[in-house]
């Protein structure tokens, strides 16, 4: 037994602090309570949605490091990032609502007065380890501290390319809140953020934050850190809303009907922020493509283009087969479109989404020509094969913490 005991403590201590913490206590019985949590897990919206690729690891393998698509998934050059200053976010937005998007899923909002910093990454890789894991593709536009005070970090998920452990842990030392979906709460604490900081949420719960009300609300993705996923994390979208303006952030989301319902809940919106980046024909469930994200914007705005679009959660890490720059590309096509106003920043170019909005290219620059028209070629959908596995003979995820995510 003494040995045991002894063996599972060196284990313990050769886990990455990146890990984070399972949910345990009062924290767990909370999960085990939610109306979304059944067999053991947490419930996705919509059915059952594939966390784990269809087809065999070796097909994917084939398309991932092709030779000659490979060099697409990175910039010619140096991506244009926009020389924010401590100066440009200290004056108040003259509308009330500016945000700034400093790269991937990081966006900086000034709400009517408060200021919300959603899923922040600052560190250089989206990895529990420093050395392995896939690498920024450009430097954060500015350094974390020169953000000024933060009323509230708002967290999606704990996958690493949005709860960034150096990330969390300078945020820490700070007064700011942290507003995460139920069980995030306990990587939180391991790294030093105090419990009364914390806001934790179900989907359909909120909490006021000042003038502010924050909504946890569904999407359609998974959790998971460590090398097993036991779901007992929660995903969320999150509706902030002030005296004068609405925003909402996507996460990490599969397409799903329930767009509509959030939109009829809480919108019309004044800005979408909606990820459209990491999507493939072998995770079709748990990200939108470009036309996705666009139909996704329209369900929130009530089913006709109003508002801004703001694209996520692409440019920044290569997490997919797609070309780097596919993502904005296409989405400012089918924004096109149907007529959908669409800001395509620089990282770290602050806007307002009533003014002028950045709508150029500037991607194009340092890319590889990039198909056209944006619509792909109808593909057959992969058939699901056996799990791919991992060396430790687990199945792994288009999230791997050093493959994919």
């Amino acid at each position: 037994m003494t040995g045991s005991s002894s063996l599972s403590a060196g284990l313990r201590a050769l886990r990455p602090a990146a890990f984070g913490a399972d949910p345990g206590g009062e924290r767990l019985a909370r999960i085990q309570g939610s109306p979304h949590f059944k067999d053991g897990v947490f419930q996705n919206p919509g059915g059952t949605a594939r966390t784990r690729p269809s087809g065999s690891m070796l097909e994917f393998a084939k398309l991932y490091f092709d030779k000659e698509q490979r060099p697409r998934r990175a910039p010619r050059g140096t991506i244009p990032v926009h020389a924010t200053t401590v100066a440009d976010l200290a004056r108040p937005a003259a509308s009330g609502l500016r945000v700034t998007w400093t790269g991937h899923s990081s966006v900086l909002a000034e709400i009517d007065g408060h200021r919300v910093l959603f899923d922040p990454v600052w560190g250089e890789r989206c990895s529990p380890f420093p050395f392995a894991g896939p690498k920024r593709l450009h430097p954060v536009p500015l350094p974390l501290a020169a953000l000024g005070p933060v009323d509230v970090v708002v967290i999606s998920h704990d996958h690493y390319d949005h709860l960034d452990l150096p990330t969390i842990k300078a945020l820490a030392g700070t007064d700011t809140l942290f507003a995460v979906p139920l069980g995030v709460g306990a990587h939180l604490e391991q790294w030093g953020v105090p419990a009364d900081r914390l806001r934790e949420l179900d989907w359909h719960e909120e909490t006021k934050v000042g003038g502010l009300t924050l909504t946890a609300t569904p999407a359609r993705h998974f959790c998971g850190r460590g090398l097993r996923n036991t779901q007992h994390t929660l995903w969320a979208s999150w509706v902030v809303a002030g005296e004068e303006h609405r925003i909402y952030h996507s996460g990490d989301t599969g397409y799903f009907e329930g767009f509509k319902d959030i939109g009829a809940d809480h919108g019309p919106f004044d800005l979408t922020m909606i990820q459209i980046g990491a999507y493939s024909d072998f995770w079709p469930d748990i990200h939108m493509t470009p036309e996705e994200g666009v139909r996704a914007h329209l369900d929130l705005q009530g089913g006709g283009p109003q508002g801004v679009l703001l694209p996520i959660h692409w440019g920044t890490f290569n997490l997919a087969p797609h070309a780097w720059a596919e993502p904005g590309e296409w989405t400012k096509d089918a924004g096109d479109e149907v007529g959908q106003a669409v800001a395509l920043p620089r990282p770290g170019e602050p806007f307002e989404p009533s003014g002028k909005l950045p709508a150029d290219r500037w991607w194009r620059q340092v890319s590889a020509p990039i198909a056209q028209p944006w619509r792909r070629t109808v593909q057959p959908r992969i058939e699901a094969g056996p799990e791919p596995l991992n060396l430790a003979g687990e199945a792994v995820t288009p999230e791997a913490d050093d493959l994919v995510k």
